[in-house]
C-alpha cells in the first residue's frame, strides 16, 4: 500500500489536494489525529478481501492534540512495510490572511486571544516536524486550484516509478521567491531582453528572445554551470531516496530569461534520461 499524507498551513490548498487524490481512487481521510495513523495502516492491510492499494489523509492543526504522535507512528507504519509521502503545503502570508478574509472562515488556532497572524505564525511551529519530512513541498502563493490539482496528479503518478524527478520552475523576483524550492538560482545579472523595446511583448519561448540569449555566451556559461551542479549533486539526493526535487530559476519578471534557461536545462537534462517537469510560475 502507497499512503500519502497531506498537511500543511490552513488556506494553503490541502482540501484540493485531497480531493485531487480522491479523485485519483485513492481512499481519502480528512484530518485523521496523528495516533491513529498506525491503527488505520494496520486496517488496511489487514483486509482479506481485495484492499486498498493506494490511500490518503490529511493531518494538520486542527491535529494538535495529537501532533506529538507524529514521529512515533511515521516510525511505526515504516516498521510494517508502507511506503508514505508526506506532501506540504504553504504559502506567504500575507496570502492566507487574505483567503481566510475573503472566505470568512476562522483559523483553527485563533481565539479571544491569539490573532490571525500569532495563528499562522504557532501553525508553522507546530507543523514543522511534517514540514521537515515532506518528499514535496507545494507553495500555493501564485497556483490557481486548478494548477494545484495538476501538481499533485503529476507527483502521485510519478511515486510508484524509480528515479527522480526534476521539477524546472521560471520566476521574478519582483513576484517573491517561491517557498517550496529546494535550489534558487538567481540569474538577473545576465544581459535582459526587456530593455530591448522589440523584445518586450516575447516570453523565452519565443525565438526573438531565444535568438538574443543564445548570441551572449554568458548565458550560455549560466545555464552550464548550473547543470553541471545540479547533475553532480543529484545521484547524493536519489541517494537519499528523494524522489523529487524543485530546482527554480529567477530573474526580474520571470518571462525571458529564467524561462528560456528553464528551457535549456530541461532539454539537457532529459537528454540526460532524467524525468523532468516544467513550471513557467508567470507565464499565463
Amino acid at each position: 500500500m502507497s499512503l500519502f499524507i497531506i498537511s500543511g498551513l490552513s488556506g494553503s490548498g490541502k482540501s484540493i489536494a485531497l480531493q485531487a487524490l480522491e479523485d485519483m481512487e485513492h481512499y481519502c481521510i480528512d484530518n485523521l489525529p496523528a495516533g491513529l495513523l498506525p491503527h488505520f495502516a494496520h486496517l488496511v492491510m489487514d483486509r482479506k478481501s481485495p484492499g486498498i492499494t493506494h490511500a490518503a489523509v490529511s493531518i494538520d492543526a486542527r491535529n494538535r492534540y495529537f501532533l506529538d504522535a507524529v514521529p512515533d507512528s511515521l516510525q511505526e507504519i515504516e516498521a510494517i512495510g508502507i511506503q508514505y509521502q508526506i506532501i506540504y503545503l504553504e504559502a506567504d502570508q500575507s496570502i492566507l490572511v487574505k483567503r481566510f478574509k475573503e472566505t470568512r472562515r476562522k483559523h483553527p488556532l485563533t481565539d479571544k486571544n491569539t490573532s490571525l497572524l500569532e495563528g499562522i505564525k504557532q501553525e508553522k511551529a507546530l507543523l514543522e516536524p511534517l514540514a521537515d519530512r515532506a518528499a514535496l513541498r507545494i507553495d500555493t502563493t501564485h497556483t490557481t486550484p486548478h494548477e494545484l490539482r495538476q501538481q499533485i496528479y503529476n507527483f502521485a503518478k510519478e511515486v510508484d516509478t524509480p528515479g527522480m524527478t526534476l521539477l524546472l520552475e521560471s520566476f521574478g523576483f519582483k513576484h517573491g521567491t517561491p517557498l517550496d524550492a529546494d535550489f534558487v538560482f538567481d540569474i538577473r545579472c545576465l544581459p535582459n531582453p526587456h530593455w530591448q523595446a522589440e523584445l518586450r511583448k516575447y516570453t523565452g519561448l519565443d525565438d526573438p528572445v531565444i535568438r538574443f540569449l543564445q548570441s551572449h555566451e554568458e548565458v550560455q556559461d549560466m545555464a552550464e554551470h548550473i547543470a553541471s551542479f545540479l547533475n553532480k549533486w543529484i545521484p547524493k539526493f536519489e541517494a537519499e531516496h528523494r524522489i523529487y526535487m524543485t530546482v527554480a530559476i529567477g530573474c526580474t519578471g520571470g518571462q525571458h530569461r529564467s524561462v528560456y534557461v528553464v528551457e535549456k536545462l530541461a532539454k539537457l537534462f532529459k537528454n540526460m534520461g532524467i524525468r523532468i517537469q516544467i513550471r513557467h510560475r508567470e507565464l499565463p
